[in-house]
């Protein structure tokens, strides 16, 4: 009991400091999660004794997986798929399926090429660097568009495009992380299974979602209360992550599926208005919560990865991911010949690296050939990513004139 009175104390410290960062940062008018990974990164060079204790527990790998593959990943998949707009989605559908899929697998193929020849990393290694890469992570980049007022259209495909990545780069962590091997010393038959494994993972995942949304969308329509409604939403979620996940299917992409049927159809049929403004409140300071750990975990995790005399391979690891990322972008939307130039730009700038990269690479066991490599690499590009790019889209938006009058102030 008191072993689990302590854990409850580190993160509630966690919690505070999370909270009150965030509370500056929307002050002085910066993305929470770019303050909270500074912030992170300076607690953890600094020695503050009653945080120790507490960065110590939860940098522990299988610790940091649990809190954020399980508990947290169905709590932001599933918050971002109530708030996408069904109908938003269908008229961006083309630029959303054509980067999810397409650019996904082409940017996860060109990242994946490059670090094995050019970083010299191992295949198993290049692969699986690869497939953490090819997850985009929009949170800090859709708040600046909200706040600046960026075309929906815009804020669609970049939130679109990263939900149904999200589930894709998963599939490929694991196929890449544990099937590789055996399947690479199959050859043409391996390409196969591969493939098939993929299927099975995707569609077995899609089956889960739509039938666990269906029920649930159902089971709202007796009831006019939103707290019950509430509790069956977080039953959806954790239920579809964790049934599909028992299945050995995809519980990512059963969650964005059961997600997006809840909250279009289910909203549509069995949600008074009431009701749909308190789900989605709830669930707004969930994730916030969630991101709140999540973000200074990153930058506390800092402190476990050592960095020196890798330089050059990480500047060269950065260059190779921006340039994946544009050549899969350009290709991927070059069929769209009304697909604006200024669009573009922002959605290859906005494509951060965030939170789930960091989790799978965390999530890899300890004796995992190229682990410390992984770490390395993903940390790096994650903070190249959330710095760098996070702190440069506002001027880029406005510089290519996608500003619009300001909507309301970024609720995310």
């Amino acid at each position: 009991m008191h072993m689990f009175n302590e854990i409850f104390i580190q993160l509630l410290i966690l919690l505070a400091i999370s909270m009150f960062v965030i509370a500056i940062a929307k002050k002085i008018n910066i993305p929470y999660s770019i303050a909270l990974v500074i912030v992170g990164l300076l607690l953890g060079m600094t020695h503050i004794p009653v945080l120790e204790e507490a960065e110590t527990y939860v940098t522990q790998s299988h610790i940091f997986q649990a809190i954020i593959i399980s508990l947290f990943l169905p709590i932001l998949l599933g918050d971002a798929t109530l708030k996408l707009p069904f109908p938003h989605l269908r008229e961006q559908s083309k630029p959303v399926l054509a980067l999810a899929f397409g650019g996904t697998l082409l940017s996860f193929l060109i990242i994946a090429l490059s670090s094995y020849y050019l970083l010299g990393l191992p295949l198993i290694v290049a692969f699986t660097f690869a497939s953490l890469m090819s997850a985009t992570d929009p949170i800090s980049v859709i708040s600046i568009f909200k706040s600046l007022g960026v075309p929906k259209s815009v804020v669609t495909i970049i939130e679109g495009e990263s939900l149904f990545n999200d589930g894709i780069a998963v599939v490929l962590f694991q196929i890449s992380s544990v099937y590789l091997l055996s399947y690479m010393e199959m050859g043409w038959a391996g390409l196969g299974s591969g493939l098939l494994l993929f299927l099975k993972f995707s569609l077995g995942g899609i089956a889960v979602g739509a039938i666990l949304g269906y029920l649930f969308s159902q089971l709202i329509r007796f009831y006019d209360d939103y707290p019950l409604e509430i509790g069956f939403s977080m039953l959806l979620f954790f239920g579809s992550y964790f049934i599909a996940e028992h299945f050995h299917v995809s519980g990512v992409i059963a969650v964005v599926v059961s997600g997006l049927i809840f909250g279009s159809y289910g909203a549509r049929i069995g949600m008074s208005e009431t009701t749909e403004t308190n789900i989605n409140s709830f669930w707004d300071v969930v994730t916030l919560i969630a991101n709140s750990l999540i973000f200074l975990m990153i930058g506390l995790e800092i402190k476990n990865i050592n960095f020196s005399d890798k330089w050059g391979m990480i500047a060269l690891a950065i260059l190779i991911v921006l340039v994946g990322r544009t050549l899969a972008l350009y290709t991927s939307v070059s069929m769209m010949k009304s697909f604006p130039r200024a669009w573009k730009s922002v959605l290859n700038w906005g494509g951060l690296k965030g939170s789930l990269s960091i989790a799978l690479a965390l999530s890899l066991p300890p004796g995992f050939e190229g682990r410390d490599s992984i770490l390395v690499l993903t940390f790096s590009v994650v903070l190249f990513s959330l710095l760098v790019q996070g702190l440069t889209i506002k001027p880029l938006v406005l510089k290519l004139g996608l500003g619009g009058p300001k909507q309301e102030a970024a609720q995310d």
